[in-house]
């Protein structure tokens, strides 16, 4: 069973629909022994940093993450990859979970490209850097789907894949059992339906 972490952030609905068409179990849950009781764990997310960080906090289960990311695969998405970081500059400077080292910082100011859209929103192909199980059934130069401010930085030693947005843009980061992808494979259409599907297979 997966564990889709329900903490007031995120539109966890449409992310236990794909993982249901898969035919996979998933519950949405805040409930700390139905998480220690999960195979595998996805943190999803949008908003901002500090406030997810807030709701996610006073739920309590943030010790609960740490303790079960020892022992089980999860899956940050979106804003939910952001928060596996040590810290954000969304909106002042947030600490984040620090499972992946680095920081997440603006995307407007670092692109080289001042003509291009922020937030970035679409499609973009995933440049594969590092070989992974996560990609065991996907193909280099495959779209998935965006839609970001911020983004990861400093953090080649965990970074997997990357998409182009006239700046190298990390898409997926690894530490240990921790991952994280800055596009939502449920909205990735096939090519994150098969991301899901290695996830669930870690």
């Amino acid at each position: 069973m997966i564990a889709i972490l329900d903490y007031g952030v995120g539109n966890l609905f449409s992310l236990r629909s794909s993982l249901q068409q898969l035919g996979l179990q998933a519950v949405v849950t805040a409930d700390a022994d139905a998480i220690r009781a999960a195979d595998r764990l996805i943190l999803p997310g949008v908003g901002a940093f500090g406030d997810a960080m807030a709701k996610l906090t006073a739920t309590g289960l943030v010790p609960v993450l740490k303790e079960q990311a020892e022992e089980k695969p999860l899956l940050g998405i979106c804003l939910g990859m952001q928060l596996l970081f040590e810290k954000s500059y969304e909106y002042g400077e947030h600490a984040g979970l620090g499972f992946i080292k680095g920081k997440v910082c603006p995307l407007g100011p670092d692109l080289t490209d001042k003509g291009l859209k922020v937030p970035q929103m679409g499609w973009n192909a995933l440049h594969i850097v590092k070989d992974d199980p996560l990609f065991r059934y996907i193909r280099e130069g495959e779209y998935v789907y965006y839609v970001h401010s911020y983004y990861g930085k400093n953090c080649a030693e965990s970074t997997l894949a990357v998409s182009d947005y006239s700046i190298p843009v990390t898409g997926a980061v690894r530490a240990g059992r921790v991952y994280g992808t800055q596009f939502h494979p449920e909205k990735s259409g096939d090519t994150g339906l098969r991301i899901l599907k290695a996830f669930s297979e870690l």
